[in-house]
């Protein structure tokens, strides 16, 4: 009765069902470590020391950024070259704007300050002259996906969408850190921009879409056994009918 599991056409299908399924659990798998190591980094975050306890460190001992270093207190010791400004920023549901100085520093390599946030309309105060140390919170650069960042470029002269040293090196005839700091005693007239949590460290949306993606996987194993299963019970009953002589002409 079940010699047509021997035909080509079940040959294919049976195939196609013993290598989907293991697929399926394979991704599915994948995608469950993936929401939970996100989970795991969020717990570490949380359980960690607040960066911007310990002491600070010198720009240099502080680089590249990565989880450990974002949100420490970086210090910096030069003379500000350009100020741009970094418009349509908002601060407690205020627009307004990031006020970015560069930093030259002995290396000649600049450094994105964020000096601080100020409303719209108001005058961009000018940046200190001579050599001064900066102690700033050091923020990962930023990408199209941070809050507030415009990448569409076509910005007038003296502003920039993104803080980054990619976009920041279009800009100015020197090198820039991929790095910025965000002082947080800012002179009068500006208020502190807050540093943002180290990214990859939150439950954001990317790690439920992980979890999303793991039950579409098992729901889809689910569904191939189901269309088995459909289409083998439909065959078993044709095959009934043939023997007892009760198929219909077509």
């Amino acid at each position: 009765m079940y010699r047509f599991l021997l035909t080509p056409r079940w040959w294919g299908i049976n195939v196609f069902v013993l290598l989907a399924i293991p697929f399926c659990v394979f991704m599915g798998t994948w995608q469950l470590g993936r929401f939970e190591d996100r989970v795991d980094s969020h717990r570490s975050a949380e359980d960690a020391p607040d960066p911007a306890k310990r002491a600070a460190a010198p720009l240099a001992d502080l680089l590249p950024v990565d989880q450990k270093t974002s949100g420490r207190h970086a210090t910096a010791t030069g003379k500000y070259a350009d100020q741009l400004v970094v418009p349509n920023r908002e601060l407690d549901e205020k627009s307004g704007s990031y006020v970015l100085a560069l930093l030259r520093t002995d290396g000649g390599k600049a450094l994105p300050v964020v000096r601080g946030w100020l409303p719209a309309g108001k005058a961009v105060p000018p940046a200190p002259e001579g050599e001064v140390s900066v102690t700033g919170a050091l923020q990962a650069p930023e990408n199209s996906g941070t809050d507030g960042a415009d990448s569409r470029g076509g910005l007038p002269a003296g502003q920039v969408g993104i803080i980054s040293g990619a976009s920041l090196v279009n800009i100015v005839p020197y090198a820039v850190y991929d790095a910025w700091v965000t002082v947080t005693e800012p002179e009068a007239g500006l208020t502190p921009v807050p540093a943002r949590a180290p990214q990859g460290t939150g439950l954001d949306l990317k790690a439920f879409q992980n979890l999303g993606y793991t039950g579409e996987w098992f729901v889809f194993v689910a569904f191939v056994l189901f269309m088995w299963f459909r289409l083998f019970r439909r065959e078993t009953e044709a095959v009934r009918d043939r023997a007892l002589g009760l198929e219909t002409a077509a």
